[in-house]
């Protein structure tokens, strides 16, 4: 049985290639019964030929960026490799992407008759994330823990508690519990979850499959809801539709661009009770 704990991947806390792919947001997700071109063919990305090691996969994303003249563009190169793990081979993709991930539906798809997990962290002042799909249905994800949503969010307490995590046979914030670096202890509930050990050597010397992943559109949307309940209980609520949203957008671009108009001696209404006016 493995026994992996948080302590296994301490070496991350010295890692310099880990170091940066939290300072820039990156997401590791292990696949199960995909070979690495079909995971990159089912994520929409364009063919990029291959890189050595992560040396590689950054080169070439770094190159792709220096192309891109929107830098609030969100397409990466993602790399993709063969790992052996639990009952057989699986798909290891890595991309220093900010944090952005596979999206939902392509994951779902993945995870078809098989499992998907995956972890991120989005740099800069982090979110770190982690997700555990099976059959095509996403069991638990969670950011803290003690926090956990999916259709089981429960079901991986006893893992958790095994590899570190402070948590109490119930699932709640154990404050008794021994500090543990939870990235670490992210990395180890995954190896539990799929057999495949990730070290910096792993994911430094392989050949990835490089694909260039588009950035994905933006959703469009209806309307805007604001629905706030103060401390009193008082409930505001209002429902904007675009095109009303719209029509105001107009009205105040028209009058911001209407013409000033300025007869000579007259105070405009608002100033009639300037000093000199006359009156008060």
């Amino acid at each position: 049985m493995n026994s992996v704990t948080a302590h296994d991947y301490a070496w991350i806390g010295t890692s310099p290639l880990f170091r940066l792919m939290q300072d820039s947001g990156y997401t590791l997700t292990l696949i199960r019964g995909w070979s690495p071109r079909e995971v990159l063919r089912a994520m929409k990305a364009e063919p990029h030929g291959t890189g050595e090691g992560t040396a590689g996969l950054i080169e070439a994303d770094d190159a792709h960026r220096d192309e891109v003249d929107d830098s609030w563009d969100e397409s990466y190169v993602a790399g993709a490799f063969i790992a052996p793990g639990e009952n057989g081979d699986w798909t290891l993709v890595l991309g220093i992407d900010g944090g952005l991930g596979i999206t939902a539906p392509c994951v779902e798809t993945l995870s078809k008759g098989g499992r998907v997990v995956a972890h991120s962290t989005n740099g800069g002042k982090p979110i770190d994330l982690f997700h555990w799909f099976e059959d095509g249905e996403l069991r638990t994800t969670f950011e803290g823990s003690s926090s956990r949503e999916g259709h089981s969010p429960d079901e991986l307490v006893p893992l958790l508690r095994e590899v570190g995590f402070p948590l109490t046979a119930g699932g709640e914030y154990d404050e008794s519990a021994p500090d543990v670096d939870e990235k670490a202890a992210v990395l180890a509930l995954a190896e539990r979850l799929t057999g495949v050990r990730v070290t910096e050597s792993l994911l430094q010397d392989a050949t990835y499959e490089l694909g260039l992943v588009p950035e994905e559109p933006a959703e469009e949307w209806t309307s805007v809801v604001i629905d706030i309940t103060d401390a009193h209980g008082e409930r505001l609520y209002r429902e904007w539709t675009y095109e009303e949203i719209a029509a105001a957008s107009a009205r105040a671009r028209a009058e911001a661009n209407a013409p000033v108009v300025i007869t000579f001696g007259e105070v405009p209404t608002e100033d009639r009770s300037a000093p000199g006016t006359g009156e008060e």
